[in-house]
């Protein structure tokens, strides 16, 4: 089978342009898939065989469709990382100015079947230009029929433009999974989370984990760094979090300048201003063991938080940067 050189050009895997790498260290990444199509292109070409492009070219029709498109692709939902599958939103819920609660279908009683703080990630498009993020499902793991995911959107981002417009029954498209946290039942005799905004959602499917588990007597300190009390997210999951017996919440308000305004429920576990050294130091002595760190949230507070747990003498081989 042959053809002219336009026509092969013409089939050519195009290179993604920086907006479509959501920069979260993908395996693989889409610029892994690029060089495996390409790959593939190249071997098609060499022997002149269009055929051998079939496989691809089925992959693309998929994830190189609109993203308001037919909901009929969804009826495969299964994640994948190389290219991306549609699901439906089934509700659309505000948590605060900036931040809701997405859901979305899972065929039947099938799971996204994740490990523990995995991302997954979104392709959006916004004035023809495709942008990919990642985001991580608060939703449990083993969750039947649906996942969930909390997104912050942004004034000026542009993926928060897309987010914005979606509504009950649009059809968006996920690939994944990828990284995560490798969690084992009583590998560590307490885990300290350290989150900050949305930096919270790895966090969450650890906690379920661990609530979940009778057998698990691991201990967690979460600290949730927010910049005013209106602004924390999923106050009634936390507070139910709060109630078993080895689960600590903290909170850490940046704007807030009194805790009197606050309900007396959160007075005693809230502190004002910033997590600094000298608070970390004083919630690391409050552990009941020895913690292993957790950490998420922007790569300045990620940085904060690192320089803030060597200060008060906890090794790097004992933290884990999501």
């Amino acid at each position: 089978m042959s053809g002219n050189e336009d026509d092969w050009l013409a089939l050519k895997p195009q290179e993604p342009s920086p907006s479509q790498c959501c920069g979260s260290g993908c395996k693989p990444c889409i610029y892994d898939v690029y060089e495996k199509e390409l790959a593939q292109w190249e071997r098609a070409k060499a022997k002149q065989d269009k055929s051998l492009l079939m496989e691809k070219k089925e992959q693309v029709n998929i994830s190189s469709s609109h993203p308001r498109a037919s909901a009929l692709i969804s009826n495969n939902s299964e994640l994948n990382p190389d290219t991306f599958t549609a699901f439906n939103i089934s509700s659309v819920e505000q948590l605060t100015e900036d931040t809701y609660q997405y859901k979305f279908e899972l065929p039947g009683n099938s799971s996204l079947q994740l490990s523990l703080g995995q991302h997954i990630v979104l392709r959006g498009m916004v004035n023809g230009l495709e942008i990919q993020r990642a985001y991580t499902p608060i939703s449990p793991g083993n969750a039947e029929g649906y996942f969930e995911v909390l997104m912050k959107c942004y004034e000026a981002g542009l993926m928060s433009q897309y987010i914005k417009t979606w509504k009950k029954g649009d059809v968006v498209f996920w690939r994944g999974p990828f990284g995560g946290f490798p969690y084992r039942p009583n590998k560590h005799g307490e885990l300290l989370m350290l989150a900050s905004g949305t930096g919270l959602t790895p966090m969450l499917p650890i906690l379920h984990s661990i609530t979940d588990d009778e057998e698990d007597e691991t201990f967690v300190t979460l600290v949730g760094c927010f910049r005013t009390f209106d602004k924390i997210y999923l106050k009634p999951l936390l507070q139910d979090l709060a109630r078993y017996w080895n689960i600590r919440i903290f909170y850490v308000l940046s704007q807030e300048t009194s805790l009197k305004k606050l309900p007396w429920s959160y007075q005693e576990n809230t502190y004002t201003g910033r997590l600094n050294e000298d608070l970390m130091k004083t919630i690391i002595n409050s552990c009941r063991r020895k913690p292993f760190v957790l950490i998420c949230g922007s790569s300045a507070f990620n940085e904060d938080m690192s320089r803030h747990l060597k200060a008060a003498g906890i090794e790097e081989n004992s933290c884990f940067v999501f």
